[in-house]
This record gives structure tokens, C-alpha cells and sequence, in this order.
């Protein structure tokens, strides 16, 4: 199972990463521990705004890149009705992805 997440950071940017286990990731990247990414590391964590669950790597990684391609406001109007992603996201319409919902840091950090 591969998951994609986007993340909060303290300068209200946003962050998208995809990951088979995100719990960790997401720990990785508050935490700033080593293996997060560079850009967490300078950008601190401080919310989890989506995480989805993708029906294998390629969606997952598929998700990835098309959200980083996205200007911002339409990031922001997927992330206030993340169920659609695939809808909103005409080139992933062919692929699967479950929103996974009210996802908190603390919830990783265990």
C-alpha cells in the first residue's frame, strides 16, 4: 500500500510527499529526523492537511508529481474537498485514491 500526504509547514507552504508508510514519514518529517526531506528540514512542520491511501506506487507517485505541478489555489481547493482528488486531477481519473481523514501529527509520533 503507498500513501501520499501533504503537509503544513510554519510559513504556510505546503508540502506533498508519497510514502508506503506514512505514519512514519510524517514522523520524519516533524521530528526532523534523518531521511526527512530537505525541505521540511528548513521549512518546519506544522499540520497535516490530507493523506491519501493509492491503489499502488505508480498512483501514488502519479499523485505526487501532478500535485507539486498545481498552483496553489488549486491546491488549496483540493485539500478543502480532498475525496475528489481524482475528479479535480483530470490525468489521475483513471486511478484510485481513498482519502484518509483527520490525520494528526500526533498520531505519528507514537
Amino acid at each position: 500500500m503507498y500513501y501520499v500526504y501533504v503537509l503544513r509547514c510554519g510559513d504556510d507552504s505546503l508540502y506533498c510527499g508519497s510514502t508506503p508508510d506514512y505514519k512514519r514519514r510524517i514522523r520524519e518529517h516533524f521530528l526532523r529526523l534523518p531521511g526527512a526531506a530537505k525541505y521540511t528540514k528548513s521549512h518546519r512542520v506544522t499540520g497535516v492537511e490530507c493523506v491519501w491511501e493509492a491503489g499502488g506506487k505508480v498512483a501514488a507517485m502519479k499523485l505526487e508529481y501532478r500535485f507539486k505541478k498545481l498552483p496553489r489555489e488549486k491546491k488549496l481547493r483540493i485539500l478543502e474537498n480532498p475525496s475528489v482528488v481524482g475528479k479535480l486531477i483530470t490525468e489521475l481519473s483513471g486511478y484510485s485514491f481513498i482519502h484518509i481523514p483527520e490525520v494528526k501529527i500526533e498520531d505519528c509520533l507514537n
